[in-house]
């Protein structure tokens, strides 16, 4: 299957949802030690306290942020909490170590807003779990792509190599989608690369490849045990791994995350004061030094490029097209 035929069915696969963006996410039903509170910045009530009230919501004077460790959960320390909390507002982070829970937690109550995932994930949960809950806004993302295990090079693949991939469906097929566009296996014509599976895989004898999936959060480690690893951008740069050294990234600009909060809160002032700080000229500084190579937030009017040079030399000449 070509890439020109994936990235038009991904458009109207997208066209279809109404998703204008998606992000590193998926499933992880393993598990996992309990949610990470953070303490609130020593000195936030008195800030609360002596800053104008008018500034914040009067209903809502404290925002508990939910995502999962690693740069989004970053985003919140070095800018945003410090952003809402001169405006007024206390600001707690917990962070999550798998996508499950954050999505749980918010329908709680527990949670006012999370930031983890993408459109496709957050819709297909809450249909699955009877959520109430919708996507508010965009934010930075790092890119999935392929490192190196035992191989350095993505011209050393081989006949019987193994891969890794992450197991969640929805990035297990983002996976898929980048093996054939390195045209290292072929899937099948007219699939929903959104939801692609080895099911849809019409053709893997070129490279016979080994698909290794593991919880996304393993990926990293478990480098030096495969020929090549596909690792989620987020658990990528948690574990030091610098974007830089990717061997491949995805070309689209369709995956990006955004931020989630209950349907009854979308139109509230706090969320909007979240979203305007996410949007503001300090936190885009913050982003371009901070996260270079990442996808933004497409209402920030800018097309940036995630590819390296590597991985744009790695990428088939149809790629471009």
């Amino acid at each position: 299957m070509k890439l020109t035929d994936i990235s038009r069915q991904v458009a109207t696969a997208f066209a279809a949802v109404g998703v204008s963006g998606l992000v590193l996410v998926g499933c992880n039903n393993s598990s996992a030690p309990e949610a990470t509170k953070e303490p609130v910045t020593e000195g936030a009530t008195e800030t609360t306290e002596t800053t104008a009230t008018s500034d914040i919501d009067p209903e809502h004077s404290k925002i508990i942020i939910g995502t999962t460790e690693g740069d989004f959960a970053d985003m919140v320390r070095n800018q945003v909490k410090g952003s809402l909390e001169a405006q007024g507002y206390e600001v707690e982070l917990v962070t999550f170590t798998d996508y499950v829970r954050p999505n749980v937690a918010l329908a709680d109550g527990d949670l006012d807003i999370n930031i983890f995932q993408h459109k496709p994930y957050l819709d297909t949960f809450k249909k699955e779990n009877n959520l109430d809950l919708v996507e508010v806004f965009q934010v930075p993302t790092a890119p999935l792509g392929v490192y190196s295990g035992k191989k350095t090079k993505i011209d050393e693949a081989f006949k019987g190599m193994s891969v890794s991939a992450p197991n969640d469906p929805s990035n297990f097929a983002r996976a898929l989608v980048m093996m054939n566009e390195l045209s290292w296996i072929t899937l099948k014509d007219n699939i929903d690369p959104l939801t692609a599976s080895k099911a849809d895989i019409a053709d893997n004898s070129k490279y016979d490849i080994k698909i290794v999936e593991l919880e996304a959060a393993q990926l990293p480690r478990a480098r030096d045990e495969v020929d090549f690893a596909i690792i989620n951008g987020n658990y990528a740069t948690d574990s030091g791994i610098k974007l830089t050294e990717a061997l491949f990234q995805e070309p689209s600009f369709a995956y990006v995350n955004w931020s989630a909060v209950k349907t009854a809160d979308k139109d509230k002032k706090w969320v909007k004061d979240v979203t305007n700080a996410y949007n503001s000229d300090a936190f885009k500084k913050y982003a371009h030094e901070t996260f270079p190579g990442y996808k933004y937030p497409k209402i920030w009017g800018a097309d940036h490029s995630a590819h390296t040079d590597t991985a744009a030399k790695a990428a088939p000449v149809e790629a471009a097209k």
